[in-house]
């Protein structure tokens, strides 16, 4: 027993690493036999315990293997994203951008005043009845477009055929008595002169032919008057314009006294419209006017998307508006296609100036900061400047420019939320409008220029 411990000592001085082991493991129960030192027999406990501690340390390093794995793929991704970036940060080489361009040009800008108007008819008539009596016909079909001196209706002519008959006859009794009344005053005035009969029964005579003489002309007064009521009976277009809806059909009675009439005729060639301008705006437009021009004035939709029509400007109104702070103007148009409506709202724009020859862009190039106004201008090399500029006037999608763009030169008007100074784009035209003229970067092509169709470029 004293020399197995002695040798167990030993060996449990040279294996400190399996000591922990060696301790747990539980001795033999009954006694080995002895061992020679440096035999097999004698390593087979030390080679044991150093299995056993490896059995509980390997789920730890698997752990951290793993762990170091999955931070290295991590790292790697993160570097592969910022790598493009860092690159682009640095001035490396990049994509170009797509972009769309449009050149600038000279050209001529109308300077407009633009107001919400409506269309008014110059003339309006509800046509009512003169006389009473009873509608037998309508000669129109609503809607319809007739002439001055159309017929309209027929109110029955018969009682007034008859007053004219009545009236006819009364003045040809009338007309029989004067015709005796003179006879009579040309012989009392043979008696007269024979003094056959006294002064006073000639002038009683004479007064009887001038009584007969008025009575003639009143009835030759009440013939006009049944012959004006037949005419009324049949009614006409006192102006030429387009029929409205009728108010009164055939069968029924009709007054002169009727509040609404049979129908109602709107005048629409030419037609008037009323708009309204803003009161700072009226002394260009009165300057104008005094130098003997006639402004144009167009016609709009609600939407300003399309052109109704094309007039002049025909009067400003005497006053202004102070509680709006507009003035009311009125323009006429032909109206020869009907486009414009009674009532019908529409936007007026009035030409009151042209500035020409000016440097004309679209006004979508137009960018601002908080410092400036500027545009990106497409260089040679394919590369954008960012160039201050001085805009005069925009109208619609159109910009003038004081300075800080030539004409010919080259703007993005699309795909401008991409762009840095220095930037390399990829240039192509609007759709539907040929390609800005001339070619970049030493003789290539520009996009949309070649064979293939230009790209539209990505919002």
């Amino acid at each position: 027993m004293d020399g197995r411990e002695a040798r167990a000592a030993d060996a449990g001085r040279g294996t400190r690493p399996a000591e922990a082991a060696e301790k747990t493991l539980p001795r033999p129960a009954e006694p080995a036999a002895e061992v020679a030192p440096g035999s097999p027999e004698s390593t087979l406990p030390r080679m044991e315990a150093s299995e056993s501690g490896r059995k509980r340390r390997w789920p730890w390093i698997v752990g951290a293997v793993a762990t170091a794995l999955v931070l290295f793929l991590a790292t790697r991704g993160g570097s592969k994203e910022k790598a493009p970036a860092a690159a682009a940060g640095k001035g490396g080489p990049s994509r170009a951008i797509p972009v769309v361009g449009v050149a600038a040009k000279t050209g001529d800008l109308g300077i407009y005043v633009t107001g919400l108007g409506t269309v008014t008819a110059i003339n309006t008539v509800t046509i009512r009845s003169r006389v009473d009596g009873q509608l037998v016909g309508l000669h129109f079909t609503e809607g319809q477009l007739v002439h001055q001196g159309d017929l309209l209706a027929e109110i029955d002519p018969r009682p007034f055929q008859v007053q004219l008959m009545q009236a006819e006859g009364q003045k040809g009794k009338d007309e029989a008595a004067l015709k005796n009344a003179r006879i009579d005053l040309a012989r009392y005035q043979v008696l007269l002169q024979q003094d056959a009969i006294p002064r006073q029964q000639y002038d009683t005579q004479a007064a009887t032919v001038v009584q007969f003489e008025a009575a003639l002309k009143t009835d030759e007064g009440q013939i006009e008057s049944a012959k004006l009521n037949l005419a009324y009976s049949r009614i006409t277009a006192p102006i030429t314009g387009r029929v409205g809806l009728r108010n009164v059909d055939p069968g029924n009675i009709i007054h002169a006294t009727d509040p609404n009439g049979l129908l109602v005729i709107t005048q629409v060639q030419p037609i008037a419209v009323v708009f309204t301008i803003p009161a700072d705006r009226l002394p260009a437009v009165l300057q104008q006017i005094r130098a003997g021009k006639k402004l144009p004035v167009e016609a709009w939709d609600r939407d300003l998307k399309t052109k109704l029509a094309t007039g002049t400007l025909l009067a400003v109104d005497n006053q202004i508006d102070a509680s709006t702070g507009t003035v009311r103007l009125k323009a006429t148009f032909d109206n020869e296609d009907a486009a414009l409506f009674s009532n019908q709202f529409v936007n007026a724009r009035l030409l009151v100036d042209t500035l020409r020859q000016a440097v004309l862009a679209p006004a979508a190039a137009v960018q601002k900061s908080p410092q400036t106004t500027f545009v990106y201008v497409v260089k040679q090399d394919t590369s954008v400047e960012m160039r201050p500029v001085d805009v005069a006037l925009t109208e619609g999608d159109v910009s003038a420019f004081r300075k800080g763009l030539s004409a010919g030169e080259v703007v993005v008007t699309d795909g401008i939320e991409k762009l840095q100074p220095g930037s390399k784009v990829a240039l192509s035209s609007p759709a539907g409008t040929a390609p800005p003229a001339g070619e970049q970067g030493g003789g290539a092509p520009r996009a949309g220029t070649g064979g293939s169709p230009p790209r539209k470029s990505r919002p």
